[in-house]
């Protein structure tokens, strides 16, 4: 005889956690992780305001004198300049006799000319000894264009990132899912496309397809895909044989809807990985692209950009601009790389289950 018991006063059981709402909690519990989490998303909105021109749209701007140094370090600088030597313009040689208006050529040119000198001259603008963080050869501030060259190394590695997880997903999807055929000419060909160095492919691609923001995001996710190609391949080789996938066969279920409906949401934790370790890693390979000459374009500004001045800066001293490069960059990839070691533990399942 079976006993019915009465449920109405018990407590309601309590929802099932997913790995996303478990992860999210270990990752709070991870300090360093967490912290690692606030200093990129700051460096996301600093870039963010930077490409809507709301931080450093002043960058190209020359407000300040040739390598004026930063406001803490200007009594220092000014105390090491040497003053001219005395006499210096009268012991230089003046010429002492003037072309007659019969034997200059341009003579007749320059009177009709200066009547109209006022409509064409160029207001003088006066500029600063110094800025908060210092100036380039051109007086730029180098604030506003490390804000802007944040902004440009974010672009390109976050769109190149993403641009490259989906040609790796599209392809290691369809070998792992399909296999024989398909899975044999796809490998055939990143084996072939792997057999070439990285940055000897990477160079090819950049000096066939030339300078621009674009080309740099095209040029770094046609060239990075590889990584993501065979992490997804060997998880939907794992998962294509298990019950939930045999059960969306046996209702009907099409290949596209079995691969991107039931398999990829299951493998989307290791793409959030995989997707924030591209962005480290192509963050370093526009700097690399841009310091060469093959990256962005000459009117634009990136830390690859920047540091590709310092070189001639540091022969005379001045050291400000690779400072700054530095900071920035360094911070934003060691932030990145322990949010990515915290990613990597938070979004486990293995762990998460515990």
């Amino acid at each position: 005889m079976t006993t019915l018991h009465n449920t109405a006063g018990a407590p309601p059981a309590a929802p099932s956690r997913s790995l996303w709402a478990l992860g999210w909690q270990r990752l709070k519990r991870d300090r360093i992780g967490f912290v690692s989490l606030w200093v990129v998303a700051a460096f996301m909105l600093l870039a963010a305001a930077g490409w809507l021109n709301l931080a450093g749209r002043g960058w190209n701007d020359e407000i300040a004198a040739s390598y004026a140094p930063p406001t803490l370090l200007l009594e220092k600088y000014r105390q090491q300049e040497t003053p001219a030597a005395a006499g210096g313009l009268s012991s230089a040689i003046v010429p002492t006799e003037r072309l007659k208006p019969s034997e200059d050529p341009i003579h007749d040119w320059l009177e009709a000319a200066r009547p109209h000198a006022a409509q064409y001259a160029v207001p003088e603008v006066k500029k600063v000894a110094s800025l908060p963080f210092g100036a380039d050869q051109r007086g730029r501030d180098i604030l506003d264009k490390v804000i802007k060259g944040t902004a440009t190394s974010l672009l390109v590695g976050f769109f190149g990132a993403l641009l490259s997880i989906l040609i790796g997903t599209s392809l290691g999807a369809m070998a792992g899912y399909f296999g024989r055929k398909v899975d044999d000419f796809l490998m055939w060909f990143y084996s072939v496309f792997t057999s070439v160095p990285d940055m000897l492919l990477l160079l090819a691609f950049a000096a066939v397809a030339g300078r621009g923001i674009a080309t740099v995001i095209l040029v770094l996710s046609l060239t990075s895909w590889t990584g993501t190609f065979r992490l997804v391949r060997a998880e939907f080789i794992k998962n294509r044989s298990r019950e939930y996938v045999q059960a969306a066969d046996a209702i009907g279920a099409s290949h596209s809807r079995r691969m991107f409906i039931h398999i990829l949401p299951n493998v989307s934790h290791l793409l959030l990985v995989q997707f924030s370790l591209l962005m480290v890693g192509l963050i370093k390979y526009e700097v690399i692209l841009s310091f060469l000459g093959f990256g962005v374009d000459v009117r634009q500004v990136s830390w690859g950009s920047m540091l590709a001045e310092v070189p001639e800066e540091l022969l005379q001293g001045y050291w400000w601009q690779l400072a700054m490069v530095v900071v920035f960059m360094s911070t934003l990839v060691t932030a990145f790389s322990m949010l990515t070691d915290a990613l990597r533990d938070a979004l486990d399942p293995r762990a998460a289950a515990k």
